[in-house]
């Protein structure tokens, strides 16, 4: 069928053309909208998965919901290597700007956009260069008020700002954070830390984090609390009246129909996980001579998906580890027969090694984000069906 038609959207991040399967996230955030217009109390949330399950373009439909009710919003996408201060004072600059448009008071807003800014500024200035790197913002820096240099404190009375400009239009300022799990053990404590005291005060201004599975873990580690700070929502694969409805519902709107056994090699080939159904189905229509869709088609398909998949999806990931690493990841391949997490101990035995000296390899793949440590002992692939792949190819 004509390619320049096909509907479907295998991408990092990219919004499918048909959002299905996550009604129920997207309902339980319309509330949380709700009562907070409302004043009351609620909860910030976090989004939690493997790769490839839709947490990036859940976060971002969640952040249109915000916006469509007038909300101020900002976005940032955590890296191991970033501090939290630059890439956060962007992002509540973006929101404040939106706030703006309906706050009658300049001197309000250049206030806090002075606070921000001083913020922004301690994120160099201890290694003395502000000059080479300012926010934006251009409004002289206010002294004493989040710059103490201490993330702690600094993020809790930023937060409280941006809540109380925020509230003086009736809105609020919800702040989206991609790859939560990669930020510093100090950041992480400061998130949990400022929800604590905004939740407190019921002020307008929520965090919505997304992570690998152990983001949990990660925020349980920094607050012991954190587990009653945050409304956790595990984004899974789809079932398979979902799946058919990703499928189903664009090549409608196309004039082009699925036989149900399509749809149901379809969904034996993807196993429900969202890129997997936009890869199959985007080769598959390409490959498919017209309507409708046949099994026949999804099988001469599959391998020009599963190659797709091996180049773009696993192939660039297993390129980023070193020898060592991936000498480790071909023994946890090994040991999981159905790609769920395996103990350190049975890798270190699989590969005739003392635990501790793979360490330095296993502290490398979790800093990569290519495995996470599914519970105390066990270590698990972050990207769905990797072991099936590195045990199908000759590496």
């Amino acid at each position: 069928m004509d390619p320049v038609r096909n509907p479907y959207a295998p991408g990092a991040g990219q919004r499918p053309p048909e959002l299905a399967g996550r009604d129920k996230q997207l309902d339980a955030f319309d509330i949380v909208l709700e009562r907070i217009a409302r004043g009351r109390p609620e909860r910030s949330v976090v989004l939690t998965g493997l790769r490839g399950v839709g947490k990036t373009v859940l976060l971002n439909q969640l952040r249109s919901a915000a916006v469509s009710r007038g909300w101020g919003t900002g976005k940032i996408e955590a890296r191991p290597d970033q501090g939290l201060r630059r890439p956060l004072s962007s992002a509540l600059h973006t929101a404040a700007r939106a706030i703006a448009k309906n706050h009658h008071n300049q001197e309000r807003i250049d206030d806090f956009l002075g606070i921000l800014k001083a913020f922004a500024l301690r994120a160099t200035a201890d290694k003395g260069m502000r000059e080479r790197w300012q926010p934006g913002i251009d409004v002289p820096a206010v002294t004493g008020r989040a710059d103490s240099g201490d993330i702690e404190i600094d993020l809790v009375e930023l937060l409280t700002e941006a809540a109380a400009l925020a509230q003086d239009v009736g809105a609020g300022i919800a702040v989206f954070i991609d790859e939560m799990q990669d930020l510093g053990p100090a950041d992480i404590s400061a998130i949990c830390g400022a929800c604590h005291e905004l939740g407190q005060d019921t002020a307008p201004l929520i965090v919505v984090g997304a992570g690998l599975p152990h983001l949990p873990a990660v925020l349980s580690a920094s607050k012991s609390y954190s587990e009653r700070l945050f409304s956790y929502h595990r984004i899974d694969r789809l079932d398979r009246e979902s799946a058919d409805r990703a499928l189903i519902a664009p090549a409608e709107r196309e004039d082009v129909k699925f036989a149900d056994e399509a749809l149901t090699a379809l969904y034996r080939k993807a196993d429900g996980y969202p890129y997997f159904v936009q890869a199959y189905g985007k080769a598959t229509w390409d490959q498919a001579p017209g309507s409708p869709i046949t099994a026949e088609d999804v099988e001469v398909a599959a391998p020009a998906a599963e190659e797709e998949l091996a180049v773009g999806f696993f192939g660039s990931r297993y390129e980023r580890a070193t020898p060592a690493e991936r000498e480790y990841m071909r023994a946890m391949a090994d040991l999981s027969g159905d790609d769920g997490p395996v103990a350190t101990s049975a890798v270190a035995a699989e590969l005739g090694r003392k635990p501790a000296s793979l360490s330095p390899a296993r502290d490398g793949l979790i800093k990569k984000g290519l495995i996470y440590s599914a519970e105390r002992g066990t270590i698990g692939f972050t990207v769905p069906h990797f072991g099936r792949y590195l045990r199908s190819v000759t590496i």
